[in-house]
């Protein structure tokens, strides 16, 4: 176990859940080496998640952790951080419990602009609960609950955590560590509501069944091809692969508990 690692990982929870070639495993790390860079302590920040693979993030942790109900995570994040205003709220989500059956909470908690960051995993399937289509899950892909093709166009998580009034957006692969850093960084330092979707391979479910890949690093070696590192001011990569980077921020809307506290003070009078 790295140095980082030592210093943040409950060891009496391990061993991780994740399967072997699971990115969720990198996007721990990362998250570890930004809080271990921002010196965040353990009484600073809460983390929240649902249920799924990626949801489990938050148990290896050494941080106040509360692990909800499938797709209540950031119903029960919003609450934590109207009680705590001045912590810091990370959400660990993946594509099913965060765009699918949390998705009504997704949108509210955006066009609230609650200062808190969303890192949602997205492998483009449910895989803890079997393998069925996700609302990622590519068109036309073959899964659990689509044998014959998916029949519906997968969201596209930019235009609609953004259309919803996210302030803060960022795409990230744990293909490109640097830049997955990069994003998780700069959206626990953005005041307002930060999403981060992470391209996260998942060779046991998605692999196997949406893509026939025969191994992890096969998988791994695909996902390199289909993205590209945006340069500043793009939200589009030019030849048509998936665009790493901050897409979008928004520093001028109010937040929600700011405004809430001005209130309080003015009910006061």
């Amino acid at each position: 176990m790295n140095s980082i690692a030592e210093k943040y990982i409950r060891k009496e929870a391990l061993p991780f859940i994740f399967c072997p070639g699971c990115g969720h495993g990198i996007v721990v790390n990362s998250f570890l080496r930004v809080i271990d860079k921002l010196g965040i302590k353990e009484n600073e920040m809460g983390l929240v998640s649902g249920i799924g693979c990626s949801s489990w993030s938050p148990v290896y942790m050494k941080f106040d952790c509360l692990h909800t109900l499938h797709g209540r995570a950031l119903a029960q994040a919003e609450g934590l951080k109207a009680v705590n205003p001045d912590k810091k709220v990370v959400v660990f989500s993946g594509d099913g419990d965060c765009a699918g059956i949390g998705g009504n909470h997704l949108i509210h908690a955006a066009k609230r602009n609650v200062d808190m960051t969303v890192i949602m995993m997205s492998n483009y399937i449910y895989g803890m609960t079997g393998g069925q289509r996700a609302p990622t899950t590519p068109y036309g892909a073959t899964t659990k609950t689509s044998p014959l093709g998916n029949e519906e166009h997968p969201f596209d998580m930019y235009k609609l955590v953004t259309g919803a009034g996210a302030t803060y957006y960022a795409r990230a692969s744990v293909t490109h560590p640097i830049q997955l850093d990069k994003a998780i960084e700069e959206g626990i330092r953005h005041k307002g509501f930060s999403f981060i979707e992470v391209l996260s391979p998942c060779p046991t479910t998605a692999g196997r069944n949406i893509f026939n890949f025969k191994t992890p690093a096969e998988m791994y070696d695909w996902y390199e091809e289909q993205v590209a590192v945006l340069k500043p001011g793009e939200t589009e990569a030019p030849d048509g692969r998936i665009g790493l980077g901050i897409l979008y921020v928004d520093n001028k809307k109010e937040e929600l508990c700011d405004v809430q506290s001005e209130k309080k003070e003015v009910a006061k009078k």
